[in-house]
């Protein structure tokens, strides 16, 4: 009797110390990726090869604004953790815009497996949006509060251009920091190039 007992007690020792185990490697697991993205941002370290956007330095973050809102008014309080996101901001969504909009779709679809890690975002003062979802249902759109539009663009109009005219395209992290900044000028093949270095350089998303 007291030889099961010992034999009971040794095993669940043994599943107590596979437990946290398997906890520590899971911690490790999630929690490294944001390091290294983070040390990325502070350093201002890039992944071999180069690069074809601006780095945005400091990098800005908006991962504590809250309450933004849909073309459809549906409130989406964290939409940036998790996942990396291709965005456009443009206050008005003209000819330009649309077809930026239909590059970052081939530059999503052609991602492959590394879809599921990626989101394309439009940040826009633009009240109808009914052509922009026609043509890209699954595009997430952010146009509920003008003020907090405006302010996202003040916060990224460096060099003295007006954001919301400029129609940039800006890389998030899954940490909700912009990190990189594309003007119209740049291909979308440029700009899936620094998006594939990025994914595969971090685990994050």
């Amino acid at each position: 009797m007291q030889e099961d007992t010992t034999t009971h007690a040794s095993l669940n020792a043994a599943q107590q110390r596979k437990g946290r185990m398997i906890f520590l490697l899971l911690a490790i697991f999630f929690t490294v990726p944001l390091v290294v993205v983070v040390a990325m941002i502070k350093f201002d370290w890039r992944p071999s090869g180069k690069s074809y956007g601006q780095l945005i330095q400091p990098p800005v973050s908006i991962a504590s604004t809250s309450h933004w809102l849909t073309d459809d008014k549906q409130a989406v309080p964290a939409f940036w953790q998790d996942k990396w996101s291709m965005v456009l901001i443009a206050g008005e969504c003209d000819d330009r815009c649309m077809q930026r909009l239909h590059d970052l779709r081939q530059v999503y679809v052609s991602l492959y497996k590394d879809m599921i890690r990626v989101q394309r975002v439009l940040i826009t003062q633009q009240a109808d949006t009914q052509q922009i979802r026609a043509r890209f249902p699954d595009l997430l759109i952010i146009n509920g509060e003008p003020e907090q539009i405006v302010a996202v663009g003040r916060m990224l109009s460096g060099g003295g251009q007006n954001t919301l005219a400029a129609q940039r395209v800006y890389f998030v992290d899954p940490l909700g920091n912009i990190m990189m900044q594309y003007d119209l000028e740049q291909e979308a093949k440029w700009i899936r190039k620094d998006l594939v270095k990025l994914l595969k350089a971090s685990w994050a998303g």
